[in-house]
């Protein structure tokens, strides 16, 4: 049940109403982040659900991209988030990513300051990369906690429009 206001279950921007300003600058981070990132989708989408599951976040979880499939994105890569660090489905990219996107969510600080990483992402990730990386982490880590927090469109299960 919504925390500040009636809306459906499935209505996941709706409480925008409640701060339109800030909901629309927030919507154009989310099409810049989906729409102009340079990260490779596998990628993006990886770090993606490393952070919904670190938000415990059930429409995060259940989000999919409708080009998903045409980029290598498959249930398969959904299946084994938890194991980011072991499964070899995934690459020395998409692991650093997922990697990021967890210490980005849950120990910040030691993540700024391990030199070890730092080395390692910058084998595989540009500093570009890394910045899109970023900026998208803190989309999701963001949206994530106030769609959960405040118990907004918990029960949706949403795909992402194609780029056509």
């Amino acid at each position: 049940m919504s925390r500040i206001g009636t809306f459906a279950d499935d209505d996941l921007s709706g409480w925008f109403v409640k701060s339109p300003e800030l909901g629309g600058a927030l919507a154009g981070l989310s099409d810049a982040v989906y729409n102009r990132s340079r990260l490779p989708m596998r990628t993006r989408e990886l770090a993606r659900m490393v952070i919904a599951h670190d938000n415990e976040c059930a429409v995060c979880v259940n989000t999919r991209d409708a080009d998903g499939p045409a980029a290598g994105v498959d249930e398969e890569l959904y299946e084994h988030v938890a194991q980011w660090r072991t499964w070899p489905g995934y690459s020395a990219q998409e692991r650093l990513a997922a990697e990021f996107a967890h210490r980005f969510a849950t120990e910040h600080t030691v993540l700024r300051d391990d030199e070890d990483f730092w080395a390692r992402a910058a084998e595989h990730l540009s500093e570009e990369l890394l910045a899109d990386l970023a900026l998208s982490c803190a989309l999701w880590l963001g949206m994530g906690r106030v769609l959960r927090t405040l118990d907004l469109g918990q029960a949706c299960s949403l795909t992402l429009p194609s780029r056509v």
